[in-house]
């Protein structure tokens, strides 16, 4: 059966996967269970169907430049930290598992000798149940009540160290005879099926939410000082003067008139005096508090109302047939 690789089948994976999955694959590293680092995710090969088979793995730290397929069966996927881990990997597996090139076509013998390489973690995963089905460790299986027989059917009396030679060997021998290869991957779920846990996927929906947020900016600055002017004051104030007045009478003449008493004497000289006296207004200037002023600060609330188009992911079920789908809520 011919693999593709996945960036060539699936040239706009990044919009076919957009649940944020797998868009960035090539971002993930390989651990194994004991959290030592294998390489990074170069890769995936795809079949005609689309069906992921396996994982093409660069082993940058452990055999430097060697790029290597992992079946995708055995591949364990941590999505939240980009790895992908494989229980029970050594490196000698990995050294002794043939070398992938990106040019090559994967035929029958390379897909052997790969499956040869992980039998072990293969036999390991055949313990548990898949998709309904029961696997034993030699590789068969049981759908139900009837048994099928395994992909490696010709193989079980030969020990485990034997049999990944003999499948080589019997590949190559087909492959020699001319014979079609048309590998039919679902007879080894081992190697390529999903668990029950591996089979859960999980779709994610996300929408776009307006996010507020307020800074504290400078909107102007008010300045509260003093200033001198001047101006021209008047005051009105009362101010007494004093005057003289000479009065004189005329007191007659002839024998009506006044005589003097005594003996006047005729002096010259004699003077009254009489002082006359003015108020003068005298200005000064004496400050007063006319005003006071307190100067403070009021906080106004207002709502601001911001509009925004925000976007949402609305689940969109599209089935073929009459599938059985129960929507849970």
């Amino acid at each position: 059966m011919t693999l593709h690789k996945f960036k060539d089948f699936y040239p706009n994976y990044r919009e076919t996967f957009g649940d944020g999955i797998l868009t960035d694959f090539d971002s993930y590293s390989v651990y194994t269970e004991r959290d030592e680092q294998v390489g990074s995710v170069k890769n995936f090969l795809v079949d005609q169907s689309g069906r992921f088979r396996y994982v093409v793995v660069e082993t940058g730290f452990w055999i430097f430049g060697k790029n290597v397929l992992l079946p995708i069966g055995l591949a364990r996927f941590d999505y939240d930290n980009t790895r992908i881990y494989v229980d029970g990997l050594s490196r000698q597996q990995v050294e002794e598992l043939p070398e992938y090139h990106a040019e090559q076509v994967v035929d029958e013998v390379h897909e052997n000798r790969v499956r040869a390489g992980y039998q072990p973690q293969a036999q390991q995963r055949a313990k548990r149940q898949f998709m309904g089905q029961t696997y034993t460790t030699d590789g068969e299986y049981y759908t139900g009540d009837r048994k099928v027989a395994p992909a490696t059917s010709g193989l079980s009396g030969l020990s485990s160290d034997d049999a990944p030679r003999e499948m080589v060997a019997q590949t190559q021998g087909r492959t020699a005879a001319g014979q079609n290869y048309n590998y039919d991957y679902d007879r080894e779920p081992s190697y390529y099926g999903l668990s029950e846990q591996d089979n859960h996927e999980q779709l994610r929906l996300y929408e776009e939410r307006l996010i507020t947020d307020k800074s504290r900016e400078k909107s102007g600055e008010v300045r509260v000082g003093k200033r001198v002017e001047t101006e021209t004051a008047e005051a009105s104030v009362p101010v007494k003067k004093e005057r003289v007045v000479i009065e004189r009478n005329d007191l007659g003449t002839g024998r009506s008139a006044n005589v003097a008493s005594g003996s006047p004497t005729f002096d010259e000289g004699e003077v009254a005096r009489m002082e006359v006296y003015e108020e003068e207004v005298s200005i000064e200037k004496q400050p007063f508090v006319r005003e006071e002023v307190n100067i403070r600060k009021e906080v106004d609330r207002q709502q601001v109302r911001a509009k925004e188009t925000v976007r949402r992911e609305e689940l969109d079920v599209r089935t073929e047939g009459s599938p059985p789908v129960e929507r849970l809520r």
